[in-house]
């Protein structure tokens, strides 16, 4: 493991430690709960829906942030079994209370006089009515107070941090105590995914002479998808990296490495591509700069869709059993949900460490075209050479 004093190292690990309170449950890019308008208003109200509607509304609600984990329901006694997250706002002044105070989205919570409502995920001060404007979209129109409470998410994130950083600290204290600095126990399993980030991810992308500036944050960023994706597959129900914000940071994390890394060489190729035609430098020149920020939109993209879509189809598959229950049978439906269930479970775990490689390995490849040389002038030197030789014999 390398770790670099580098003030880019710096930055990008204060980018981590505050990416957590970045990710909070009011943003705005929760694509899945504009979706499921049509079949919910909030997380309780339930009643009238069909079987089917209420697989949908679960399966909804399972992939969004939320302010609570909930292990099980009674549907019958409208009770929820599980534990609630502080609410941190910032509403003429600082607010702290337990999500609880909402009973899952049934009530308001009234905290120093003011009122708030959860709707959608989302907390919106209100009177002591509890009354929500709504626009011609059906969109909230109350103000929303600033958010950085500790949702699903953030708790995830939290949890995963202390674990990467007690995993590495461990590693590192085994290399300068252990005798021949052979690692042990756990650790013998952690250091052959380091060395392989760094021999078959790092070193051939970037090259030997500047990888060990970016192990730190490839490691990091391996790791912390790796582990969100697993522990994803967990009957906790977090979905960490479909979560579209999450995925956002990190791929904007990526594009800044990239950019402030960046050599002339690189800004070259983008403003005024070498070796070919003024006319078509111009052309290219736009085209480049779009794909500065395709590819980390591309990495965002990826990694949301592919978890989100591997979350959905999992709860899909497990809601058969209460779908095909009567066309089935208890037994019979059962029976085909776990067996389809431990199929695609079984690919998911190969699909969590996929793209965290993916992730990883395309970063790898983008920060590589960044800093590399290219050493036009030498390369050009050598064909005038080799034409004169030619023309000589």
């Amino acid at each position: 493991m390398v770790i670099s004093r580098k003030p880019l190292s710096l930055i990008v690990a204060i980018a981590f430690s505050i990416l957590p309170f970045i990710s909070t449950a009011n943003t705005t890019l929760d694509s899945t709960s504009v979706a499921v308008e049509h079949v919910q208003e909030d997380h309780s109200s339930h009643e009238g829906l069909s079987q089917k509607e209420k697989v949908e509304a679960h399966i909804a609600h399972h992939l969004q942030d939320s302010y609570d984990f909930v292990f099980f329901s009674d549907e019958a006694e409208g009770k929820h079994y599980g534990f609630s997250l502080p609410v941190i706002l910032i509403d003429n002044g600082l607010k702290v209370f337990s999500s609880s105070k909402f009973h899952h989205g049934e009530t308001l919570a009234e905290v120093d006089g003011q009122h708030y409502k959860l709707f959608h995920n989302k907390i919106y001060k209100t009177g002591a009515e509890g009354v929500l404007s709504f626009d011609e979209h059906h969109h909230p129109t109350n103000v929303m107070p600033l958010n950085f409470s500790i949702t699903k998410n953030v708790f995830s994130l939290l949890i995963t941090s202390i674990i990467i950083f007690f995993l590495f600290f461990g590693l590192a204290k085994t290399y300068k105590t252990s005798h021949n600095n052979l690692p042990k126990g756990f650790n013998r399993v952690l250091e052959p995914l380091v060395i392989y980030v760094r021999d078959e991810i790092a070193r051939p992308n970037i090259g030997e002479a500047k990888y060990k500036k970016f192990m730190p944050y490839l490691l990091t960023v391996f790791f912390l998808i790796w582990l969100l994706n697993l522990i994803g597959l967990t009957p906790l129900g977090i979905n960490v990296t479909g979560n579209i914000a999450v995925t956002m940071c990190l791929a904007i994390f990526t594009f800044i490495i990239t950019q402030f890394s960046a050599n002339k060489d690189y800004w070259g190729h983008i403003f005024w591509m070498p070796g070919v035609p003024v006319p078509m430098k111009i052309i290219l020149a736009p085209i480049e700069v779009l794909g500065m920020f395709t590819k980390p939109f591309s990495l965002m993209i990826r990694l949301f869709a592919n978890i989100t879509a591997g979350h959905t189809v999992v709860m899909g598959l497990i809601a058969i059993i209460f779908v095909l229950k009567e066309q089935l049978t208890t037994v019979g439906a059962t029976t085909v949900s776990l067996a389809l269930t431990l199929f695609i479970s079984v690919i998911e775990i190969l699909v969590a460490f996929l793209q965290a490689y993916i992730f990883t390995m395309l970063s790898s490849l983008f920060i590589g075209m960044a800093v590399q040389e290219h050493h036009h002038d030498h390369e050009e030197h050598h064909d005038g050479l080799d034409h004169s030789d030619n023309a000589i014999v």
